[in-house]
């Protein structure tokens, strides 16, 4: 589904990825982890050129992205929840989420809102359909934008650190939400986070990144119980309590 074929970032003289070699199959779900600053969010913005990479190659379903068609292939194949949640908020729940299949799919807004209606009772919000963003709470609020990314109907979707800006007491009701997609296996998620219980309970395979390059990668069993490099154990320690 993704290919990364020796993936470089760089802005200015800050080489933020340096050849980056990684492939995402269909239906998996891989986590990205490792310390602020390594890279992982600058990879997973790659995958859809939100970031263009310095030089290398990215490949979704084969097909690789070039400035002439990545438009269409982004929009075709991937959506994306980011940190921050990106809704609109002088537009209710139900117009956020209507919005893209209409304008770029070109469904009827019967169409439209039969999708939005059943996503948001995946995430658990159906009565908020018609409340305004701002009366929401984080967690409520990234709720929806992963129902938004859902309406898309897109084969893979990428998280970047989705939980990072909530409230503790909210991450769990996202982390749910994600839990149950990970368990759809039409669905190929690329996650950027620093939920070890997510990563151990969803993941197929787990990256570690750090200062732009992939220093292990594995399943959750491998790197819980036996990761071998020093720097993965260091992180390792100092995160899970």
């Amino acid at each position: 589904m993704i290919k990364l074929v020796n993936v470089c970032k760089s802005f200015g003289d800050l080489e933020v990825l340096k050849n980056v070699n990684l492939e995402v199959k269909e239906g998996e779900k891989l986590v990205i982890i490792g310390p602020s600053g390594s890279g992982k969010s600058t990879t997973i913005r790659c995958m859809n050129f939100l970031e263009e990479p310095t030089s290398g190659e990215v490949y979704i379903n084969g097909t690789k992205l070039t400035k002439q068609n990545r438009i269409q292939v982004i929009r075709d194949n991937i959506a994306m929840v980011f940190q921050q949640f990106n809704l609109y908020p002088h537009m209710s729940v139900l117009k956020n989420l209507t919005l893209a299949p209409m304008k770029l799919h070109h469904k009827s807004k019967a169409e439209a809102e039969e999708l939005a209606y059943h996503y948001l009772d995946v995430v658990g919000l159906r009565d908020k359909a018609h409340v305004y963003p701002t009366a929401l709470s984080g967690g409520q609020q990234q709720r929806i934008a992963i129902a938004r990314a859902l309406c898309m109907q897109s084969k893979i979707i990428l998280f970047d650190e989705p939980t990072s800006a909530l409230d503790p007491e909210t991450i769990q009701e996202v982390l749910d939400v994600m839990i149950k997609l990970g368990q759809e296996k039409n669905i190929t998620m690329v996650v950027v986070t620093h939920e070890m219980g997510f990563a151990r309970s969803v993941a197929d395979r787990v990256v570690f990144m750090d200062h732009g390059q992939i220093i292990e990668e594995g399943t959750p069993e491998h790197f819980f119980t036996d990761a071998q490099n020093e720097r993965v154990k260091l992180f390792l320690s100092k995160i899970i309590r």
